[in-house]
């Protein structure tokens, strides 16, 4: 008897304890009830809210001409315009097609699972920060436009952002190398994911080695070759010019930052040179104030580096360890870092809003 009282009051000190530990961090268990709740949220607007026609014909269109053979990317067209996103989009919607046979109710589920794949990714990235309290959680399920972007839409945006919130996770985790490669496969789907890109090197370089940061660019570089290599090998010029493009305009009708500025002006070379500098300073300016300020600002850090690489050269230090970086210290600056972009983007469509 005195056993069996020993043993209840043992259960019932440890149900205690995870009852108070819920009261005290509810984080986890209201992350939980978020993702079942938006599942059954996602299900009800594929079953009865109709889908939105906009690119999904246009994918299928290029990607039917890929798989047909084609490689001058300037011969993938659609009835949206040329194909303009790197070759990891034709590889992903060329699986899509496969497994839904270009249908879009199939494919909607499937965005639907990725859409819950991507919320439990984000929920977990903020579950390892403080940045925020437990209820404000919830900001993340409520995005109409979001729901309309993954399973009414069914944009490339959805797997880039996906991608790029899994890199988040394996950065977190000072798992730098694979964190650039999954960067640079979010990268081949879409472009717009290279507005994280700065805060990222900046992460690295306060992180690693100077060794450390070209290695792991390297391996995203080699992620783009190997990507692109049936469209390099035969049609180079076409692939660069199309895939990366960076002076691209879209039309001013779409826009959203700068729609009150007068077309004439928006389309200007002058323009577009204006908001890159306003983008470079900002950067400039969160990194020496504030992303950089415990080190003593961005210039510190350089002049840091730039010693500690010489003392590798010369063989007083030839070993060199990683810096653990705080995870809401990551987080923050690539978050920050992409909305600097964001505001300073002059071709600039809702997804871009919504997804980063």
């Amino acid at each position: 008897m005195a056993a069996k009282s020993a043993d209840i009051r043992k259960t019932s000190h440890r149900s205690n304890n995870f009852t108070q530990n819920i009261v005290k961090n509810p984080k986890l268990p209201f992350a939980i009830a978020l993702l079942v709740a938006d599942s059954i949220l996602v299900a009800l607007i594929i079953a009865y809210v109709p889908y939105t026609k906009i690119d999904w014909d246009a994918y299928m269109s290029q990607v039917t001409g890929f798989l047909e053979g084609e490689r001058d990317y300037s011969n993938l067209k659609g009835d949206t315009g040329p194909l303009v996103y790197p070759a990891g989009f034709l590889y992903i919607y060329s699986a899509i097609q496969y497994v839904t046979g270009g249908q879009v109710y199939p494919a909607q589920i499937l965005f639907g699972f990725l859409y819950i794949m991507d919320l439990a990714i984000v929920l977990f990235v903020y579950l390892k920060t403080n940045v925020v309290p437990w209820w404000a959680l919830s900001l993340l399920s409520l995005s109409k436009r979001v729901h309309s972007i993954f399973v009414l839409r069914l944009f490339n945006d959805c797997f880039a952002t996906t991608l790029l919130h899994a890199a988040l996770v394996s950065i977190i985790f000072q798992k730098w190398h694979l964190g650039l490669v999954i960067f640079s496969g979010a990268v081949s789907i879409k472009m717009n994911v290279l507005l994280y890109a700065p805060p990222l090197l900046l992460l690295m370089v306060k992180a690693m080695d100077i060794i450390g940061v070209i290695s792991a660019l390297a391996g995203a570089a080699l992620v783009q070759i190997v990507i692109g290599l049936p469209f390099i090998l035969s049609h180079p010029a076409s692939y660069i010019s199309n895939a990366f493009n960076l002076g691209r305009v879209f039309i001013h009708f779409w826009s959203v930052n700068f729609k009150f500025v007068p077309e004439d002006i928006f389309v200007s070379k002058a323009f577009a040179l204006s908001l890159l500098v306003a983008h470079l300073s900002l950067l400039l300016v969160f990194a020496h104030y504030r992303w950089c300020k415990h080190e003593g600002g961005l210039f510190a850090v350089v002049h840091a580096k730039v010693i500690q690489l010489k003392l590798r050269v010369t063989q007083r230090n030839p070993s060199s360890t990683n810096k653990v970086l705080q995870t809401d210290h990551i987080v923050t600056t690539m978050f920050v870092g992409n909305f600097i972009g964001i505001i300073c983007a002059r071709s600039l469509h809702y997804q871009f809003y919504s997804c980063e």
